[in-house]
């Protein structure tokens, strides 16, 4: 994978509403899938193939069968040597408790999430677990009204990850949200060699499921 994150910071860059991408070292995507199935706030829920879907596939797969509003959230999955990766559609928003127990067994688990249309507004943020361990997280904006005091997470982790967001001139509170967020991206994908295919996602047929009400 060799497009980075950063092209995340463009409006609307995956869909309507903003993104949430999960990137898991140490899991394959089925395993992925389930453990978020797990994740999911309320009833069990349960993973439903629906084969392979573009992404306006998989919303229009979602808007047919759950409604206008759905309140299912639908995966798109595939893997890229050693990554496995989920982007999430339908109403992904508010769905999961933590995906901090997605990182159980020693799986390195990293989620990337913006809720783009959301007026209050709020910031993209990011967050790394590993092993059912905060590692590291913040809100990708450093907006001190979004209650942003440093990166949170253990110290071996998110100090480092401070130190290169201080040393890229962040937080500026002059600076548009837009531009720290494009920054903050920068500095994930360097430290933690973070990359997502912009092409295969948006354009490519990748296994699609629903995470399903049992």
């Amino acid at each position: 994978m060799i497009d980075g994150i950063a092209w995340l910071a463009a409006p609307r860059a995956i869909a309507y509403g903003g993104y949430s991408v999960v990137l898991a070292r140490g899991l394959d995507a089925g395993e992925l899938a389930s453990r978020l199935a797990g994740a999911v706030y309320g009833p069990p829920r349960t993973v439903l193939p629906l084969g392979e879907l573009t992404s306006r596939e998989l919303i229009e797969a979602l808007d047919e069968g759950y409604g206008d509003h759905p309140g299912e959230a639908g995966l798109r999955l595939f893997e890229d040597g050693e990554w496995a990766v989920a982007v999430m559609y339908g109403l992904w928003q508010g769905e999961f408790e933590t995906l901090v127990p997605v990182s159980r067994g020693g799986a390195h688990v990293f989620h990337l999430e913006f809720e783009e249309e959301n007026g209050k507004p709020v910031p993209p943020q990011f967050a790394y677990f590993h092993d059912e361990r905060v590692m590291c997280s913040f809100n990708l904006h450093l907006d001190h009204s979004w209650g942003y005091d440093g990166v949170s997470g253990e110290p071996e982790v998110a100090g480092p990850v401070q130190e290169l967001l201080t040393a890229a001139g962040l937080p500026d509170e002059n600076l548009p949200g837009s531009d720290a967020h494009r920054t903050s991206l920068e500095v994930l994908e360097r430290h933690f060699g973070l990359s997502l295919p912009r092409t295969r996602i948006l354009d490519e047929a990748l296994p699609a499921v629903v995470l399903e009400t049992a």
